[in-house]
């Protein structure tokens, strides 16, 4: 596969079926997200933002919505956790292992909670970064949730 990252490499791994859809990423853009959703021609409640926080001072991976903003106290209680910040860019990369606008929740570095907004259940598929900037995954959000053994919550406030 041309585009094999650790992302589809973990997927792969564990026979989850994808598809991979790759656009013209622009570092410049306000939001990586609604950009992807633009340039595939999809809902931009379909594509999914990976963001890496930290959960009373650890590491968490967040996923939700990039049409909408997550609520860091809502990802704090779906964690049973007090705070949750979201995490310094360059610390992101060193936990991840990813550069930031291609960070996947997929072969990430560390094994860190997840939770996934539970709109993601709503569609048939989501898309989620495939581990390079302009590469995107297209998979079921229950494979996703199963996959990450993420916590399913109301994370997203719209």
């Amino acid at each position: 596969m041309a585009q094999a990252t650790r992302a589809t490499k973990a997927l792969e791994q564990v026979g989850v079926p994808f598809e991979l859809h790759s656009y013209d990423y622009d570092p410049d853009v306000d939001s990586i997200g609604m950009a992807a959703a633009n340039a595939l021609g999809v809902e931009p409640g379909r594509v999914f933002k990976t963001l890496m926080v930290l959960v009373d001072g650890k590491p968490a991976c967040v996923i939700a919505p990039s049409d909408g903003e997550v609520s860091m106290k809502r990802v704090a209680a779906a964690l049973s956790a007090k705070a949750a910040t979201m995490m310094k860019p360059a610390d992101a990369e060193r936990v991840s292992g990813y550069k930031i606008g291609g960070v996947s929740p997929f072969g990430q570095l560390r094994k860190v909670p997840v939770v996934i907004d539970e709109t993601a259940l709503l569609w048939d598929a989501i898309f989620l970064n495939g581990g390079r900037r302009g590469l995107q995954v297209q998979l079921s959000g229950e494979d996703v949730a199963q996959v990450l053994d993420a916590v399913l919550a109301d994370v997203s406030a719209r």
